[in-house]
């Protein structure tokens, strides 16, 4: 019967017990209104210029540049040039061992003289031949002479005239030989030209040395024109419509930070690359003090366009939800955050302009992944309301 009693006991104390912790979990008042507020940062809406910049990056090259290469084969007695020296169109840089083609010159001039002396002596023949007809045409006119010694004659007056036509035509023929001989001989004397571009040029690099063994189109020298130098970029598909032919473009180097060079987009290639869907772009970049060098990397800024006094905010108080972009606009007298959607458009770096609504006010920056639509807020920098009392 104790036992009975023992076990009602307990029973009824943990039915009291589970009474009392059901209870306690239930949340007070305040608590069921809604959750806590969540302690944000936030950002004044402004209105600034914005632009849109491409920033791209590439190589500097050389506007012209061209290799001196010899037309003849020979050794290479002398180079008067070195890397970095400023040459003149039209100035001789090196010679070749001109010996042979000076035989080939001295053979050509005496095979002339002998078609010279082979065309007199035809002419001198040409003309007895010439004389020996007419008087055989005469004496066969009074019948003096058979018709037989008119035809030989005549057939030894149409032989002169071939054997002079021959000579005549070797004499022209050795007068060519003479003058490509010279002309090859000519070669062995190297000298650098061109049309366009400014007076002088520099040697760019220097690929053999006095006494090498050159064959023809070996390379001696580079020639470049550093003038003005190209920096070529590649521009993806979607850059691609907003680029236009002189376009200005500032370009800066690691060779000059902080330094600022101004050129302009030269040529445009008409078609994308497959493999990469880039097309290629070049710019010109003015380089009177020779600053620039051929193989720099460059960073280029393009700047597509600009739209002034406008909507901007920070790219950090973009949010999404449900598949919506927007932006939580701050009430401080309900210290609450409305989630109002909007539309974006220019980016530059840490800022993006907000084409619609025109928002006005504050906007949360940090702390928006937390937030519902109407959701309470706390700041930082504001005091939370207290009921006046002050712990001892």
């Amino acid at each position: 019967m104790k036992r009975i009693q023992s076990s009602s006991v307990i029973a009824i104390l943990s039915i009291i017990l589970i009474l009392i912790s059901v209870a306690g979990c239930n949340p007070s008042g305040d608590e069921r209104k809604g959750k806590p507020p969540v302690a944000v940062e936030v950002a004044p809406v402004v209105k600034s210029d914005i632009r849109d910049i491409g920033n791209f990056s590439g190589t500097l090259s050389p506007r012209s540049s061209f290799t001196v290469s010899p037309k003849v084969a020979g050794r290479l007695n002398r180079l008067t040039v070195d890397i970095g020296d400023e040459v003149r169109s039209g100035q001789v840089i090196a010679e070749l061992d001109d010996e042979e083609y000076v035989q080939d010159v001295l053979q050509a001039r005496a095979d002339l003289a002998v078609a010279q002396a082979q065309k007199v002596q035809t002419e001198s023949a040409l003309e007895l031949a010439s004389r020996e007809l007419e008087r055989t045409r005469t004496l066969r006119e009074k019948e003096f002479v058979s018709e037989s010694d008119m035809d030989q004659a005549q057939s030894e007056y149409d032989a002169a005239y071939a054997n002079h036509q021959v000579a005549v035509a070797q004499l022209e023929k050795r007068k060519a030989e003479l003058r490509s001989a010279e002309v090859r001989q000519s070669y062995t004397r190297i000298a650098v030209s061109w049309v366009d571009g400014p007076a002088t040029r520099v040697v760019g690099e220097r690929y053999v040395d006095e006494g090498a063994m050159l064959t023809v189109n070996s390379s001696i020298v580079s020639i470049l024109d550093n003038s003005v130098m190209t920096a070529e970029i590649d521009v993806i598909e979607r850059d691609y419509p907003k680029i236009k032919l002189d376009q200005p473009a500032a370009i800066n180097t690691d060779a000059f930070p902080g330094k600022i060079f101004v050129g302009k987009i030269n040529r445009i290639a008409p078609m994308l690359q497959e493999s990469s869907r880039q097309a290629k772009v070049e710019i010109d970049v003015p380089n009177p003090d020779g600053e620039l060098k051929p193989g720099m990397f460059a960073r280029v800024q393009i700047e597509f366009r600009t739209h002034e006094n406008v909507i901007v905010i920070p790219t950090s108080a973009i949010a999404r939800r449900n598949e919506r972009e927007g932006v939580f606009v701050i009430d401080r007298e309900s210290m609450t955050a409305k989630f109002t959607e909007i539309q974006t458009g220019i980016r530059q770096d840490d800022r993006i302009e907000v084409l619609s609504p025109e928002i006005k006010g504050e906007i949360v920056t940090l702390g928006h992944h937390l937030l519902e639509d109407g959701g309470a807020i706390r700041l930082p920098n504001v005091k939370p309301q207290n009921n006046g009392e002050t712990g001892k």
